[in-house]
C-alpha cells in the first residue's frame, strides 16, 4: 500500500498551501495532476499501406460486377 502522501503519476501528487495559493485555491484535481494519455498509436505508413490494399481489392471487385452487368445487358 503507497504512504498517504505520496505522488501517484498520472494519478495524484502532493503540493503545498503556497502552490495552492498561486493557483488562486482552485482544488480541481485536473489543475495539478495531468490526465493520462490514452490514445492509441497508429503507425501511418501502415495505415496507408492497408487503406491502399483496401482501394485496390474495390477496383477489382468493382471491375468484376461492371463485366457481369455488361454480360447481363449483352444477353437482353
Amino acid at each position: 500500500m503507497a504512504p498517504a502522501a505520496a505522488n501517484v503519476s498520472q494519478f495524484a501528487i502532493l503540493f503545498g498551501n503556497e502552490e495552492i495559493e498561486k493557483n488562486d485555491y482552485n482544488l480541481s484535481v485536473s489543475t495539478y495532476v495531468e490526465k493520462e494519455d490514452t490514445g492509441e498509436v497508429i503507425d501511418i505508413k501502415v495505415l496507408n499501406q492497408e487503406i491502399a490494399e483496401t482501394v485496390r481489392k474495390i477496383d477489382v471487385l468493382r471491375a468484376s460486377i461492371n463485366e457481369i452487368v455488361k454480360e447481363m445487358d449483352d444477353g437482353e
